[in-house]
């Protein structure tokens, strides 16, 4: 198959949202209509219920949480479909932003009795910032909840975008009995207890009698709310939705597969094909023939058993192909990969090629990290991969004496994760691990726990911010160093970094050594 087919036959998102909107869920009733699983998991599991595909951590099964980006690639209707399940608690939106940077669109997942919440409001931003398409799928429909008008008002004011309902609901809660698809003008009645819905009713024109023997004295209300939604909202064209000018609204209930196998069959049709990338050289296009892809996420230990470091690539031009060399650009050589996985979540199967928009593991030895570009030879570097400069701060000290090779590890590869950072401090020689959210530290000492054997506590300290910093008057760096000495640490790349206690000393060590340059984020 040429590269334009391939390229045309593939669609990569993310599903985001705020924690417990459905976004899991959603994510396992689309592999199960790509066949891709056979029984839906359970997020909030028991001992009966399967857990949910996407969240395969110790820590993600007992929170009923999502902690790390998930990557999940099905075929459906002859299209290769690749879902990033991303997590929804803000103290791991880093991980979440920095996936936003490896798709071409977006399903944004809302309760529709919580409506818009502050996460979903983060997420969409940064969507809007890059002008990614978004679809909006209202989520739990068979529980009471808003208004549909009120909820779509609420949509455009607080996320500041300009919705089209592609479906509309009859009801909800208990009298809840189904939606009308406004895209394919099929109605589709609501069956609590089935497992997979029937085709749709086809209903052209609403004005037909016959509707009032499917929905009853529903079938007026309906006209009416159509009318009136026809009146109020534009009418859908798929280059305004490309172009983020609109965003497509669909309703449903993911828990009782439905709304879902509409929202999957209007997706593959309007969603777009793998889009091209700015680097900081040139814009590259997928149909290019040469190999280009960046690392946006790397995970450490996907199989305990082997104690693996995956980088995960995102293909942005060309044909990646097993056991072909490809150009290193930050260490300047060429590397081979002799497995390359796709992947089900944690199952990994080895491919031979992948095309632009595929999501490909690399096993990696250490040589990666978050943003680095593989090509052909090519120098090439993708940008707005974003870091953030920690929040949070702790020492970390070692619980266990016998077990420090495994801490030192553990610490190593978690914080090339990008979950946390690590300092070490000049004068003392103390480890401190640094966040954007609490919730890291527990998900960093679960995992030393249970995937190093290796024990630690926290202890806390006075920090304010870290910067890094740089000048090329020397003289002043040294005095700086000198009188600070207490106060600096190196990063892992044995950059030095200032720890500012408070805003008053950060804003004197600015105003006393003009020549220094303080930088809040890792990439200068």
């Amino acid at each position: 198959m040429s590269l334009k087919k391939e390229i045309s036959r593939r669609r990569t998102f993310a599903i985001i949202s705020h924690p417990d909107a459905g976004k899991t869920t959603l994510t396992e009733k689309l592999l199960l209509y790509g066949g891709a699983i056979q029984v839906a998991g359970a997020v909030k599991s028991n001992k009966i219920r399967k857990t949910a595909t996407s969240d395969w951590m110790e820590i993600e099964r007992q929170r009923g949480i999502s902690v790390a980006t998930s990557v999940m690639g099905f075929e459906y209707r002859d299209l290769m479909i690749n879902i990033l399940d991303t997590p929804g608690h803000q103290d791991f939106a880093e991980d979440t932003f920095r996936t936003l940077t490896a798709v071409d669109s977006v399903i944004v997942v809302i309760d529709v009795a919580k409506g818009v919440e502050p996460q979903t409001e983060k997420l969409v931003k940064v969507c809007r910032m890059r002008n990614t398409p978004i679809i909006v799928f209202i989520n739990k429909l068979d529980r009471p909840g808003k208004d549909a008008f009120d909820l779509l008002d609420e949509i455009e004011q607080k996320l500041n975008l300009k919705v089209t309902p592609l479906s509309w609901p009859i009801n909800m809660g208990q009298f809840f009995k189904g939606v009308y698809n406004i895209f394919d003008r099929s109605l589709y009645l609501f069956e609590p207890s089935k497992q997979y819905i029937e085709e749709g009713i086809s209903f052209s024109d609403i004005n037909q009698p016959e509707l009032k023997k499917y929905i009853g004295d529903d079938a007026d209300m309906l006209r009416e709310e159509l009318h009136l939604a026809e009146g109020v909202y534009p009418t859908f064209a798929v280059d305004d939705y490309l172009s983020g000018a609109i965003c497509p609204v669909f309703f449903g209930s993911a828990l009782n597969n439905f709304g879902v196998k509409e929202l999957l069959d209007c997706f593959i049709r309007i969603a777009p094909t793998p889009i091209g990338r700015e680097a900081e050289e040139r814009h590259v296009d997928p149909a290019e023939e040469a190999f280009s892809g960046f690392v946006f996420k790397i995970h450490a230990n996907m199989d305990p058993n082997h104690r693996d470091r995956i980088a995960f690539v995102r293909i942005v031009s060309g044909r990646f192909e097993r056991n072909k060399p490809y150009y290193h650009i930050r260490l300047g050589r060429n590397l081979k990969f002799s497995n390359p996985t796709a992947f089900m979540a944690q199952k990994k199967s080895v491919v031979d090629e992948a095309f632009p928009g595929d999501i490909v593991g690399l096993y990696d030895a250490g040589n990666f990290k978050i943003g680095d570009t593989l090509t052909e030879g090519e120098m090439l570097h993708y940008k707005g991969i974003p870091s953030f400069s920690p929040e949070l701060f702790r020492y970390v000290e070692n619980a266990d004496p016998m077990k420090s090779k495994q801490l030192a590890k553990g610490l190593e590869q978690l914080t090339d994760e990008g979950v946390a950072q690590l300092f070490t401090g000049r004068a003392t020689g103390r480890k401190i691990i640094g966040t954007v959210g609490a919730l890291q530290f527990e998900v960093i000492q679960h995992r030393l726990l249970h995937e190093y054997g290796a024990s630690c506590r926290y202890e806390p300290i006075q920090l304010y911010k870290t910067a890094w910093i740089t000048s090329s008057n020397k003289a002043m760096l040294e005095d700086f160093k000198m009188r600070k000495s207490s106060f600096l640490a190196y990063d892992k790349e044995k950059r030095d970094v200032f720890l500012a206690d408070s805003p008053y000393a950060l804003q004197t060590a600015q105003e006393k050594y003009p020549d220094i340059r303080f930088h809040f984020t890792s990439e200068f």
